[in-house]
């Protein structure tokens, strides 16, 4: 059993501009997953970076509110929901509440970054 604390995950900055805190990845530490499980952040007013992932993710909203942008879907997504973003899709998040949005991302395979196409520039930068 591996058992891990999210306040011992380092904290970092997504080439979307979310802050991560990556939990599992068997591409860096010796895990029996095909996936991988970090947890986000997008602080109120922010709108992560339109990009695109060579694999599938789901997004898991733990508190706050957003706007989901997948391709040209849009819908607005809340604690309880999960979204399921297929590979190659564009996509991005909008924080529309006064708190923090939260979530958990899953991406399978594992997440590694040049897996991740950034098709924007950052207008929050």
């Amino acid at each position: 059993m591996r058992v891990k604390d999210l306040k011992d995950c380092a904290e970092f900055i997504s080439g979307d501009r979310a802050v991560l805190r990556e939990l599992l990845n068997p591409l860096k530490e010796d895990l029996d997953l095909r996936y991988s499980l970090a947890w986000a952040k997008v602080l109120p007013g922010r709108t992560t970076r339109l990009h695109r992932l060579q694999a599938s993710e789901v997004y898991y909203i733990l508190e706050g509110r957003g706007e989901m942008h997948v391709d040209e879907e849009k819908r607005a997504v809340g604690p309880g929901q999960a979204v399921y973003v297929p590979p190659h899709s564009r996509q991005r998040i909008r924080n529309t509440g006064r708190s923090s949005l939260i979530f958990l991302c899953i991406v399978d395979p594992a997440w590694r970054p040049e897996d991740e196409e950034v098709l924007d520039i950052d207008p929050q930068a």
